[in-house]
């Protein structure tokens, strides 16, 4: 065989080992892969690209302070689009051939219900920022975890603020999906416990061009305040046709829907006023300070106009920690199984990766203190963050409340 011949074989043979999946050069070298699937486009994409920068500034942390027990930890991303179609295929190729233990960053009930699935058949730890109920009860083996408030304690805070209001003659309208209507549902419940009554329920289908019918129908019964469980395009369309109208009723919108792109969409006068309702993160937690900057640095914005960065960054704080204590070897399900012993009392306090690497280390239990809320997590998984309340006035979004709830 000629020197030119072994020469070109050679280079054929470092390019394949080059083009290999990322997950063979993983297998070799311990890492524990983790899924970043956030919505880069779609509904969410106000929000997507910057959860998983969040989740890179996490990962960077984690490597930087050795990894969890001589582990390193990588990130491989994939866009969601905010459509569960497009999320099963995502979370296949990263359960099947990328062979990730993990899968973190779902947003959109839809999105989380159609991944979790797959991954629960594989095994596999899931984390969400998603607010259907059905996620508290539709994992038994106990892997996945929610790091936003449940849909059943937005209503709840829906109604407190609806009651702190001295609102009287509620209506709800909400978007056809799991998260929108458990929304609605939520604040029912909770409004009816109180002794009040709901003067019309309209559930409407997306991507319609108008929903002028759906809101006639509810206007038709004079409301007060019509509590949405809703998304960003869908509330443009109802609050511009509802502008149009001349009605004078209040709104209580989830944030993620009364957001500044709707009001950069319709404009200062059409918003005036309006509710907006959204978690609000651990912004007292040294945890949340430290992220604060890193995440300006990276980004060039704030980390308080996306709360659901400082989840995502959280989720692969609270992973990371738990597979450390759980060791070099441990399956997805003994590092789930760790989640709790790291994140809830009775453990001390710390608010990084770093410190509470070393306590572990010490043979100490720890409590993280996460960027977006205390991570207490239920028996379901479930966190249980605080809800801030804002008012838009002048185009601006002026926060007037917090709500903060039991479990």
């Amino acid at each position: 065989m000629s020197k030119n011949r072994r020469h070109m074989l050679a280079a054929a043979g470092l390019a394949s080992l080059l083009a290999l999946p990322l997950s063979s050069h993983a297998q070799a070298q311990n890492e524990l892969l983790v899924g970043a699937m956030t919505p880069v486009t779609g509904a969410g994409a106000p929000y997507g690209g910057n959860m998983l920068k969040a989740m890179e500034i996490a990962a960077k942390e984690v490597n930087d302070a050795g990894g969890m027990a001589g582990r390193p930890l990588r990130l491989i991303s994939e866009d969601t689009q905010t459509q569960p179609q497009a999320a099963v295929l995502a979370a296949k190729k990263l359960i099947e051939i990328n062979k990730v233990q993990a899968i973190l960053g779902t947003w959109a009930s839809g999105v989380s219900l159609a991944v979790v699935p797959l991954t629960d058949a594989a095994n596999l730890i899931q984390m969400n920022v998603s607010g259907a109920p059905a996620l508290s009860t539709v994992d038994e083996k106990d892997l996945v975890w929610r790091f936003q408030a449940t849909n059943d304690r937005f209503g709840r805070a829906f109604a407190e603020i609806a009651e702190k209001h001295g609102f009287k003659r509620p209506a709800t309208m909400a978007f056809n999906n799991a998260s929108g209507r458990g929304n609605t549902d939520g604040f029912i419940k909770a409004w009816e416990a109180k002794g009040g009554k709901v003067l019309a329920n309209v559930v409407y289908e997306p991507n319609r061009p108008s929903y002028r019918s759906e809101l006639q129908q509810v206007l038709a019964t004079n409301p007060d305040v019509i509590v949405m469980g809703s998304y960003l395009p869908d509330t443009t369309i109802i609050l511009r046709e509802w502008f149009q109208s001349g009605a004078e009723n209040a709104w209580i919108i989830p944030g993620w829907a009364a957001n500044p792109e709707l009001v950069e969409a319709l404009g200062k006068e059409a918003t005036e006023g309006v509710i907006a309702v959204d978690t609000v993160s651990n912004t007292d937690a040294e945890s949340y300070k430290d992220l604060s900057e890193r995440y300006r640095e990276a980004t060039g914005q704030q980390l308080a106009d996306n709360v659901y960065a400082a989840m995502t960054y959280d989720m692969v704080i609270s992973l990371a920690l738990a597979a450390h204590k759980a060791g070099p070897d441990a399956t997805p399900q003994q590092i789930s199984d760790q989640i709790r012993a790291v994140s809830n009392p009775e453990g001390e306090k710390v608010y990084s990766y770093a410190q509470g690497k070393q306590l572990l280390d010490e043979g100490k239990e720890i409590n993280y203190e996460g960027a977006s809320s205390r991570l207490d997590f239920d028996e379901y998984g479930d966190s249980n963050p605080d809800f801030g309340v804002y008012v838009i006035k002048d185009g601006k979004f002026d926060r007037i409340d917090t709500i903060s709830l039991d479990k």
